[in-house]
């Protein structure tokens, strides 16, 4: 009698145990989709690293919040409208950083590939090696920053070379009046930077090397994405503009133009 007792409380035990410790499976299906589940600024952010590392950004000195301010820039373009629908293209020129570094950085962001990182002038009135002043106002040679357009292509006084509209409002809308492109320098080079210890200065043109410069405008001719960086802390633009990134639905998306709802 004490044997099937004691059997009938193991067995009381056991299941006690086991329903205390069930949990139903959809609950455990809700619980993990509520784990992983990413807003829309969390995908944007996972993009922005997924291309900053595949295309090695980091190695090369682009700042990765830079890179993050140009691609927030190029989603609001797209979603604009402003960008051709089939560019992938970004250009980023970061002027917090010396004339003697490559701070000149061509992206394709569809394929998550760095195209060119070179040396890129500034204006002559913006500073020695380092750019410090910025103005949009003509004679004051010195660099604008801001989200550009690089448009078309003429030839002029430096030979081949590419128009930039800039769009960004008291910042760089003056470009086309000002002959703000983008032309061959013969100070853009590692002899220059031997002799000088920086790069010859321009009259506030994103001047390159002769070297790259048709490589340079080939590639992002047609109405792609150009950004110039500085350090200017009344800077704004409403292109940065996080707004955009609630319609950002897949970081690993096929088209860059699908990847937000436009």
């Amino acid at each position: 009698m004490r044997k099937h007792f004691w059997w009938i409380s193991c067995v009381a035990l056991i299941l006690f145990i086991s329903v205390i410790g069930w949990t139903p499976v959809s609950a455990t299906k809700n619980s993990v989709i509520t784990k992983t589940t990413l807003t829309a600024k969390e995908l944007f952010a996972q993009y922005v690293n997924t291309v900053y590392q595949t295309a090695r950004l980091q190695e090369t000195g682009l700042n990765v919040e830079v890179f993050q301010k140009a691609l927030t820039g190029y989603f609001n373009l797209k979603s604009a409208n402003l960008l051709s629908q089939s560019s992938n293209v970004i250009t980023v020129v970061d002027f917090s950083k010396p004339s003697r570094q490559k701070r000149m950085w061509i992206i394709d962001v569809l394929s998550k590939h760095l195209l060119l990182n070179t040396w890129v002038a500034h204006g002559q009135g913006s500073g020695n090696d380092m750019a410090t002043q910025f103005s949009d106002t003509n004679e004051s040679h010195q660099s604008s920053l801001g989200f550009y357009l690089a448009d078309d292509i003429y030839v002029g006084k430096h030979g081949r070379s590419l128009r930039l509209d800039g769009l960004d409002e008291g910042f760089n809308t003056s470009a086309r009046a000002r002959g703000i492109v983008i032309h061959a320098a013969d100070y853009v080079s590692e002899g220059a930077i031997a002799q000088m210890g920086r790069l010859g200065r321009s009259f506030g043109c994103p001047a390159v090397s002769p070297l790259v410069v048709n490589q340079v405008i080939n590639t992002i001719k047609g109405k792609s994405l150009f950004f110039i960086n500085g350090n200017n802390p009344t800077y704004t633009s409403k292109y940065l503009s996080e707004n955009v990134l609630a319609n950002f639905t897949s970081p690993d998306s096929d088209s860059m133009v699908d990847s937000v709802k436009l």
